[in-house]
This record gives structure tokens, sequence and C-alpha cells, in this order.
């Protein structure tokens, strides 16, 4: 015999009446509810719908208060009167979330919709209290009447109902998910867990949680072994364990071992090729270490860079050995087959480096055009070479501006007595603090210049007041050809802050920063300042010697750029050269034309993963948009191929012939155009 399943009574005010029983049993049996009413309850502004198990259902109105009360003390609400009523809804174990949402009332006097359940369901009654359950959803049974259930994250689907099959057998989805933070899933255990007002520690979780902690504030490990800190630990929570030193490293090289699992995952499954940089140090103690970072296009489209090895690197610290190890490292995280170039700095041994690692991967067939685009100079590191030539004749101007700030900065006095020049001027305040110089970077020489020339009155007057000073003082020449060198430096320092960029790509940006670069040389060669004509040559031939050719790779990225395209190769190269302008763009285009070649042909031996995708995508999505909608979708889809094909065109051709995009904006994301 069916039965119906939900009841929904009314709570009138409080009345005294009906509080029979004593207040200790009211806690008792209120306490009881509690790990199940977690899960259980959804509130709107005058309804609250709450879900319990059947056998822990009584249909009495002493009950029903109970669970009021308790809501209200969990809700923080004064009266239970705030909510004009409660719906308690009894489902069984074959019931999806999806049905149950559709079956719960809201609003004030809803009408409630009987559930009709079988009576032999009625023995496997119960509520998911598992904390899994926030981070998977049901979907009901399966084909073989097995219930099964979709991670929020990645949206796989496991099993979990059943002798064989629970919660335990999807809970280690969790620390192999890509799309759930691994510190999430402990603050949101510990967020519900306080929902209740008891915090039940998970050693587990909260040995992840610190060992995060230790990485991410680069605390010592030894930090554990404070008496204080244990202490304050044990005050705030009397049960938790502390763990020692060496299970705090134990466990960061095991959150180290899952989130590099993760990442392996995701580096093996992107269809598209992936780019490297690289770099060595030698630290203090003259030991070398290799840092090895890759650099991706994710699933959505958004560009990933991440450290793949920070390793020590003993000598020798030849280009054999450099690509040796790299190439090591490549093959333990399994993409050695899907790099398309690498960028490292302009060292001898590293085009040593580049030519061993390309002929090691091309005897595979592991490279793109048999790797012809493999090896990127550093752009930064070459504007960093250019500029530094350039400075190594600047003269006494910038010597004398430099010992100027020592010379202030060597005693707070001296800092005091220069500030108070500024009282005796103008209109003049110090305002920004001055900067002095690092000499392995290029831009920190312009920051010190254009820190200390506002302040170029207040040196004149602590030359007076200061009698050790006058010898590091500019004089009024060298402060006019220091403003020349600061003018003349400002581009190269916007170009390297703009290429050094990490929130967004670069590469499009390369290639007009590179032209503008060329014009500021070669308008210098005719600077009526001879300072700056000087200067000018010096850098023009470090320039020629590594951008004589602008790299043809990097050239690609205007012209997959949205808003420029090939006309902007043709107007840049015009620019310098008119008589072998056309002849460039030819070639970087002939160039774009073979690599898409090459990308198409893969892409054909990919259909068949693509339609998997795609089937995938329709089951995900047919329940929420329509199979018919899917299906319109994908035979306008083929139509559109088959209409390319016939017209003798490809998508290249398509994205060439059309208009280029109107735009504003100085930086775009073009991953997401």
């Amino acid at each position: 015999m069916a039965l119906t399943r939900f009841l929904s009574s009314s709570v009138p005010h409080r009345h005294s009446q009906s509080l029979t029983r004593s207040s200790s049993t009211v806690n008792t049996e209120a306490s009881a509810f509690s790990l199940q009413l977690l899960q259980s309850y959804t509130v709107t502004p005058h309804t609250c719908h709450l879900t319990l198990p059947l056998s822990s259902a009584r249909t009495s109105e002493f009950h029903s208060e109970i669970v009021c009360y308790f809501l209200c003390g969990l809700l923080m609400v004064d009266e239970p009167s705030s909510y004009k009523q409660f719906t308690f809804a009894f489902i069984s174990e074959n019931m999806n979330s999806e049905t149950v949402s559709n079956l719960v009332t809201t609003g004030v006097d809803s009408e409630v919709a009987p559930i009709e359940v079988d009576e032999s369901s009625l023995k496997r009654l119960r509520l998911a209290t598992s904390d899994v359950w926030n981070f998977f959803k049901k979907l009901g049974p399966d084909k073989d009447g097995v219930e099964c259930a979709e991670c929020k994250g990645c949206k796989k689907v496991f099993k979990d109902g059943g002798k064989r099959y629970g919660t335990s057998t999807i809970k280690w989805n969790l620390d192999s998910c890509t799309q759930i933070k691994h510190e999430d899933i402990g603050q949101t255990i510990a967020e519900l867990q306080l929902k209740m007002g008891s915090l039940k520690i998970d050693s587990g979780v909260a040995r992840d949680m610190f060992a995060g902690y230790v990485v991410a504030g680069d605390k010592p490990f030894n930090m554990v072994d404070d008496r204080r800190f244990r202490n304050w630990v044990k005050y705030i929570s009397p049960t938790l364990k502390l763990p020692s030193r060496n299970t705090v490293k134990a466990d960061i090289v095991k959150v180290h071992k899952r989130e590099a699992a993760k990442l392996k995952k995701i580096l093996v499954s992107i269809p598209n090729r992936i780019f490297l940089t690289s770099d060595l140090w030698t630290s203090s103690t003259n030991e070398g270490f290799i840092c090895l970072t890759v650099h991706f296009v994710d699933e959505n489209r958004k560009l990933q860079s991440k450290i793949l090895n920070f390793c020590d690197m003993p000598p020798p610290y030849t280009g054999f050995e450099l690509s040796s190890k790299i190439f090591t490292l490549l093959t333990e995280w399994k993409t050695d087959k899907k790099i398309f170039f690498i960028t490292l700095d302009n060292a001898s041994s590293n085009d040593t480096c580049v030519e061993n690692l390309k002929n090691t991967l091309d005897v595979y067939g592991l490279l793109l055009c048999g790797g012809e685009f493999f090896h990127v100079r550093c752009s930064v590191h070459i504007l960093n070479l250019i500029v530094q030539d350039g400075m190594k004749i600047c003269g006494d101007a910038v010597y004398k501006i430099r010992e100027s700030i020592k010379f202030l900065r060597k005693s707070e006095s001296r800092m005091v007595k220069f500030k108070e020049c500024f009282e005796d001027i103008e209109g003049l305040e110090y305002t920004n603090a001055l900067f002095l110089d690092v000499p392995t970077r290029w831009n920190s020489l312009y920051a010190m210049l254009a820190s200390a020339i506002p302040y170029k009155k207040a040196f004149e007057m602590y030359k007076v007041k200061e009698a050790g000073f006058r010898e590091y003082c500019p004089s009024s020449d060298e402060w006019r050809r220091t403003e020349k060198i600061c003018d003349f430096l400002l581009p190269f320092y916007e170009t390297t802050k703009l290429m050094s960029g990490t929130s967004y790509p670069t590469s499009n940006l390369y290639f007009l920063q590179v032209w503008q670069i060329q014009l500021i040389l070669i308008n210098s060669l005719k600077n009526n300042e001879v300072l700056i004509r000087n200067v000018g040559e010096k850098m023009m031939i470090k320039f020629k010697k590594y951008w004589e050719e602008y790299s043809v790779v990097l050239a690609f990225r205007v012209v997959l750029d949205p808003r420029f395209k090939l006309n902007t190769l043709v107007h840049c190269y015009n620019e310098i050269d008119p008589i072998s302008a056309k002849d460039k763009v030819e070639h970087v285009k002939s160039k774009l034309y073979k690599i898409f070649e090459v990308y198409d042909q893969n892409f054909s031996t990919t259909v068949e993963s693509s339609s998997q995708l795609s089937n995938n995508f329709s089951q995900v999505t047919s329940s929420a948009i329509g199979t018919q909608l899917i299906k319109i979708v994908g035979d306008l889809m083929s139509r559109n191929q088959e209409a390319e094909v016939k017209s003798g065109k490809n998508q290249l051709d398509i994205y060439l012939s059309e208009a280029t995009l109107f735009c504003n904006d100085a930086i775009i994301d073009v991953l997401q155009w």
C-alpha cells in the first residue's frame, strides 16, 4: 500500500503547555537530529524545508517544536514564528536530488504534493551524511540499478550504491580531482561542522592544511617544536595532536606528489602543445640549481604557468649536461612529445643545450617541422643586454647621481638634513624615496634616474649646506644630459615591464615592441645630442646581433591577434625598410601556413577522441538543453565544415580574409577572443 510521505505542519507561536518535558530531554532529542539536520534544511525568508529519514520522523506537535527550536538556534533567529511553515520530506534512497527538489514546497500555506513510495523501500531509508556529498551530486541508479554520483568538480561519474560500493569508493577522487582544491575540502568540512555548534577535527585534513600553510608562508619545519606555539595550539584545541617536524616534511612531500600527479594528468590530457622556459642559478654556497617552467593553455583557454622542477644541477654546467638534465625532467613528466618551443637566455652554453636537446627530440620525431621553431631567445634578456651596452658610455652624469644617492642614504642624519632642504623650496615635496640601482638590472638604472631628477633643486640646496657632498652633486650640464638619457630610456623601461607580465599573454606584444625599439634606435642615430647618438650606435650593434631577423614564431602572434593580422606586418616592415618589406611578410606568411598544415594534419588524427569528447558533452548537457538542440548544432557545424572544403579555403584563409577587430584596449586576452 502506497503511503503519503509529505507532512506539512504549521508552527504556532510558543505555547508553554506544549513543552511538557524537561529541558534535558529536549536537548537530548534535538541533538539526536544534529547530523541529519546538517544536510537536510533549506531556508527561504518565510519557509524552512527539512528533509528527514522516515525512521526519525514523528508527527506530534511536540516533536515539531523540538526541531523548530533547534533550527532557530542553528539559524540564529529569535522566534520560531519567524518561519510560518516547516515542510518535512521523507524520502527513499532511490530518489535523486532533482526529484526531491521538485517535491519541496515553498511559501506560506503551500499545498504539499503526495509522494508514493513502495513499502519495500522503507527499510532502506537513510540520509547521505558523509562530508563527501558536499563535492558529489547523486544521479540515481544506472542501467544495472546501482546508485551513481557525479563529482561537482571534474564531472566524473562513480558508483556509490549496493554492497560493493559506498562513499569510500568515491572519496579517493577528492585527492585526484583537478577541479577541486584540496584546502577547500578541509575548509568546507570545518564550516559545516561549525554550523552544528561543535567542530570535529579530522587529523588528516588538519595536517594537509598545516602543510599548505608551511609551504605558502615559507615557514621552518621546526616551528612545531616551539613550546609557545604548541601551548597555543593546545589551548585552542586540546584534542589536536601536532605533528613532528619529520611528519610535516613527509606531509609536504605527500602534498607535492599529489599536486604533481594532478598536473601531470592535465599536461597529458590537453590537446595543444606546451612551451618551456628554463634558467640556471648558483647559490651563495656555489651550488647549482635549475628551474624548468611549463606554460600552456588549459581546457578553459586560460594561460597557465607551472614550475615543473626546481632541483640541484651538479657541475659541469656545459650545454650537453644541461640538455641531458632537461630531457630527463621532460621524460619524467611525460611531456617530451608535446613541446612546441623552449625559451632560454643568451648564454653560449644555452645555444649548445638547445641544439643537443633539439637533435635528441627530433630523432624520435617529437618536434614540429623538424624543430625549425624550437628555440626562442628571451626577449627581456636581449633588451637588457642592449641597454647595458649603451649605458657603458653614459659618462660621469649617471655615475655622480648614483654616488650622490649612496652618500645621502649612508646615514639617517644626512637624509633628515636633505629633507629639510624641501622646506626652503616652494612647490617641491619629498613624496617618493630615492632609488639606488642594481648593476645586474638595467631597468633599476632608469628608476634611479627618474627618482632623482625631480629633486635636482634639493640636491643643489644640500650641496650648499654639506661641503662633503659637493664632489658628488652633478653640474647643471650633467643634469641636462641625465634628463635626456632618462627620456631616451623610458620606452625601453615600459617595454620591459610590458613583456615581463605574468597575468596575461605577452607573445602577441613581442613584435610591436621590438619594432618600436628598432625605430627608436634608428632615430637616435640622428639625434642632436652627441651622447644619445653614441648610446644609440652602441645599442644598435647589439640589436642587430640578436634581432636583425625578428623571431618568426613570435611574429606569428601579431598575425593571430585579431586587431592586427598581416596588414600590421606590412606597415611595420615598410617603416623599417620598404625595399625588403614584401619579402619579409611573405616569409612570415609561408612559415605560418607551414605550421598550420602540421596542426591541421594532427587534428585529423584526433577526430575520434574529439568526437568522444563531443559525445560526453552531449550526455552531460542533454538533460539541461535537450538532445534536439544538440543535434541541430551538430548538423550546422558539419555543414559549415563541408562549405569550407567546397570553397577551397581552410580556417587560416578565412581568418586572414576577415576584417580586423576594432578595439581600443592596449592589452587584450587573445585566448578569450
